[in-house]
C-alpha cells in the first residue's frame, strides 16, 4: 500500500477545480436572479404561478438529491468517485440549461406553465447529478484546513467572476441579440453562449481534480448507518438550516431586485445617475442599471474574498466570521426599504456595503461543509462524503426554489401585472419593496441562529483535523 498523498494542492488544480463551480454559477445565477422574471415577463405567467414551477422543481430534489450522494458515495471508477461525474453529466447539463429559456413555440398558459415546470425539473435534476459530486469532490482534495480554505476563496473568486458575467452581461446580451428578432430569440442565443462556456469548464474541472481522501479501508457498505450517521449530526443540521435560509434569502433578493429596478426605481433618476458614469439612451436605464448595480456588487464581493474571508477565517475562526458578516449583511438588506425611487445613489451605496459585508462568507459555507463531513467521521467512524453534500445541496435547491416562489407569491398577493407592462399599481410596488429588504433580512438572521449550534470552532477544528490524520495513518499502516 502506497503512502498518504500529500494534502498540499497545486494552484493549477485548484484553479481548475474552481472553474466547475464557475460553470455552475452560469447556470445557477441564472436561475437565481433571472428565472423567475423570465417566467413573468417572457412566458408571461402570473407571478404566483411562476413560483409554484420554481417551489415544484425544488420539491423534486426530495428524492433526488439523496439518491445522487448516496450512488456517488459509492462509485469507483480509475478516476475516483466523485470526479468522473463531471464528464458524465456536462452534455445533458448545458442541453437542459438552453431548454429552460426556451419556447418552442407554445402560447397557451397551461401549456406554457407544463413545458416551464418539466424543463426547470429536468435541468435541477440534472444540476444535481452533476453538483452533488462536484461539491463532494472539494471535501476530499484535502484534509490540510488551510489548503481547504485556499481551494474555497480560490474557487468563490472564480464564482465571482462568473456572477459578474452574468449579472452584469445577460440583459445587455439580451437586448443585443433581440435586436431585429424577438426577446425570446435574444435569451435563446445568450443562454447558448453561457452554456458553452460551461462545457469548457467542467472538462477542465474533471481533467485536473484528484481525489486525495478516501473512506475508512474497514468501512462497510451501510446506507442506513451513512443516513443515520449525517442526519444526527449537530453540525450538519446547523449547516443545512444555515444553507437553507441562506439561499431562500439570495434567492428572494436576487429575483426582487430585478423587479425592483424597472418598477420601484425611476427610470430617469436612474438614467441621470448613470450618465455621470456612462453613455447611454435613456430606454437603456433599467437593464444598464441592474447590470451596473450587480456588477459593481459582484466585484466588491471579489475583492471581499481576496482581501478578507482567508485573512478573517485564519483570524477568528470561520463561524465567528460568518456570524459578524452575515449580521451585518442582514441589516444593510433591511435598509432597502429605506430608499424612495428617486434615491439611486443610495441604493448603489447600501449594495456597496451589503455586498463588502457578504464578501467574507461566500467561501466559507463550502469549506465549512467539508468540515462537517470530517466531523461526521471523526464522530462515527465513517465518512459519507457525497450523502453529507447532497443534504446540503438539497438544503440549497429547496431555498432557492422557495425563495423564488415566495418572491412570486408576495408580489402576485400584491397585484403585480405579469407580462413586461410598463408601469405597476402602489399595492405591487410596495410588495417588491418588501421582498427586497425586510422579509430576505429577517431569513439572513434565521442563517445566524443556525450558526450559533455549529459547533465545530478554529481549535476544535484543529484537534479533530490532528485525530483523523493520526487515525488514517494508523489505518494506512494496518492495511499494509
Amino acid at each position: 500500500m502506497k503512502e498518504l498523498a500529500s494534502q498540499k494542492v497545486s494552484f493549477e488544480e485548484k484553479l481548475g477545480y474552481s472553474l466547475g463551480d464557475a460553470a455552475a454559477n452560469l447556470v445557477f445565477q441564472m436561475m437565481m436572479i433571472f428565472q423567475l422574471k423570465f417566467y413573468t415577463d417572457v412566458f408571461g405567467l402570473d407571478g404566483a404561478i411562476a413560483g409554484s414551477v420554481l417551489m415544484i422543481a425544488s420539491i423534486s430534489a426530495i428524492i433526488v438529491d439523496p439518491a445522487v450522494g448516496i450512488l456517488a458515495d459509492r462509485t469507483n471508477t480509475r478516476w475516483g468517485k466523485f470526479r468522473p461525474w463531471m464528464l458524465w453529466t456536462v452534455i445533458p447539463f448545458c442541453l437542459f440549461y438552453i431548454l429552460a429559456f426556451y419556447n418552442p413555440g407554445i402560447t397557451e398558459k397551461t401549456a406554457v406553465a407544463t413545458y416551464a415546470t418539466i424543463s426547470y425539473v429536468l435541468l435541477m435534476t440534472v444540476y444535481s447529478f452533476n453538483n452533488i459530486p462536484y461539491t463532494s469532490l472539494g471535501g476530499v482534495m484535502t484534509s490540510d484546513i488551510r489548503e481547504r480554505t485556499e481551494i474555497t476563496t480560490i474557487r468563490f473568486v472564480v464564482v465571482t467572476i462568473a456572477q459578474f458575467v452574468v449579472q452584469g452581461f445577460t440583459l445587455p446580451l439580451v437586448d443585443h441579440f433581440s435586436e431585429g428578432s424577438t426577446l425570446q430569440h435574444g435569451w435563446f442565443t445568450t443562454i447558448s453562449i453561457f452554456a458553452a462556456i460551461a462545457f469548457v469548464f467542467f472538462i477542465i474541472t474533471f481533467l485536473v481534480s484528484k481525489e486525495r481522501i478516501s473512506p475508512p479501508p474497514t468501512q462497510r457498505v451501510d446506507i442506513k448507518e451513512d443516513i443515520k450517521s449525517t442526519v444526527s449530526n449537530v453540525s450538519w443540521n446547523s449547516m443545512a438550516l444555515l444553507t437553507f435560509a441562506l439561499f431562500i434569502t439570495l434567492a428572494m433578493w436576487g429575483s426582487a431586485m430585478n423587479f425592483y429596478f424597472q418598477y420601484n426605481v425611476d427610470q430617469k433618476s436612474l438614467y441621470d445617475f448613470l450618465s455621470i458614469f456612462i453613455t447611454l439612451e435613456e430606454d437603456e436605464a433599467y437593464s444598464m442599471g441592474f447590470s451596473a448595480f450587480n456588477m459593481m456588487g459582484a466585484f466588491v464581493q471579489f475583492m471581499g474574498v481576496i482581501c478578507l474571508s482567508r485573512y478573517l477565517a485564519n483570524k477568528h475562526g470561520k463561524k465567528k466570521t460568518f456570524i459578524v458578516c452575515l449580521s451585518m449583511t442582514a441589516f444593510f438588506t433591511a435598509m432597502f426599504y429605506i430608499p424612495s425611487p428617486t434615491d439611486v445613489s443610495l441604493m448603489f451605496v447600501l449594495n456597496f456595503l451589503r455586498s463588502l459585508a457578504y464578501a467574507p462568507t461566500i467561501p466559507l459555507l463550502w469549506a465549512m461543509i467539508g468540515d462537517v463531513a470530517d466531523h461526521i467521521e471523526y464522530e462515527n467512524h465513517r465518512r459519507a462524503t457525497g450523502f453529507c453534500f447532497s443534504g446540503i445541496i438539497l438544503a440549497l435547491k429547496l431555498g432557492l426554489g422557495f425563495g423564488g416562489a415566495i418572491a412570486g407569491i408576495i408580489i402576485s398577493m400584491f397585484g403585480y401585472v405579469s407580462g413586461n407592462v410598463s408601469i405597476q399599481n402602489e399595492s405591487a410596488m410596495e410588495g417588491i419593496r418588501l421582498v427586497s429588504s425586510l422579509v430576505p433580512a429577517l431569513l439572513f438572521c434565521v442563517g445566524v441562529m443556525a450558526l450559533y449550534f455549529y459547533p465545530i470552532s478554529k481549535e476544535y477544528n484543529e484537534n479533530m483535523q490532528a485525530e483523523l490524520a493520526a487515525r488514517r495513518k494508523r489505518a494506512l499502516a494496518t492495511t499494509e
